[in-house]
């Protein structure tokens, strides 16, 4: 016996017809999209973005520092609102980036990673971060220290050929101070 009949006429509609009960008719459209704002596609776009942030401290921490240039797009901008510090483009990011001590310990904490699309290829997002570092340690645990740097970075990302890159990064400080230097005593006793 064929049931097709004995259904409501309202349920053999089309799904795209039915009204969405949660008012979102863009629940309803496949997952397999084109448009890369649908809500799976903006859930990867601010991971991928999310991810690249903490990559960006994690290779500067614990990487080649200079490596931090293949993070960002061949014409990125790194900022700092004060002091007029503007670096430029691959290259100058790179031998900026390496140019750092290579005696110096740091570890960067982020927090509060707020990413929002712009666009389906652009992004901006806001962090928090706090830094602690030291110049001059040759190995070993440390005594706890004070942060050196507590602020904001505010970024700006674009996708280049399927690849979430920054384009800008821009630095904020509230709380900042010297980077500490340990004696030869200090570096040897972790003191």
């Amino acid at each position: 016996m064929d049931t097709t009949d004995a259904l409501d006429p309202r349920d053999r509609r089309d799904r795209r017809d039915r009204p969405d009960p949660l008012g979102r008719p863009d629940l309803l459209e496949p997952l397999d999209r084109p448009d890369p704002l649908d809500p799976v596609g903006r859930l990867i776009a601010e991971r991928a973005c999310e991810r690249l942030i903490v990559e960006f401290v994690r290779t500067l921490d614990l990487g080649e520092p200079g490596d931090v240039a293949e993070l960002f797009t061949p014409d990125g901008v790194w900022e700092w609102a004060e002091g007029d510090r503007r670096i430029e483009g691959r290259d100058a990011l790179r031998a900026y980036f390496a140019g750092r001590p290579a005696d110096r310990l740091s570890r960067r904490l982020c927090t509060n990673i707020l990413v929002t699309l712009t666009s389906v290829s652009t992004a901006t997002a806001s962090t928090y971060f706090t830094t602690y570092r030291v110049d001059g340690h040759t190995g070993g645990m440390l005594p706890p220290r004070l942060p050196v740097q507590v602020g904001r970075y505010e970024d700006t990302f674009r996708e280049v050929d399927g690849r979430w890159l920054l384009t800008a990064r821009e630095l904020f400080l509230d709380f900042a101070g010297p980077t500490e230097r340990l004696s030869p005593a200090d570096a040897r006793t972790g003191a």
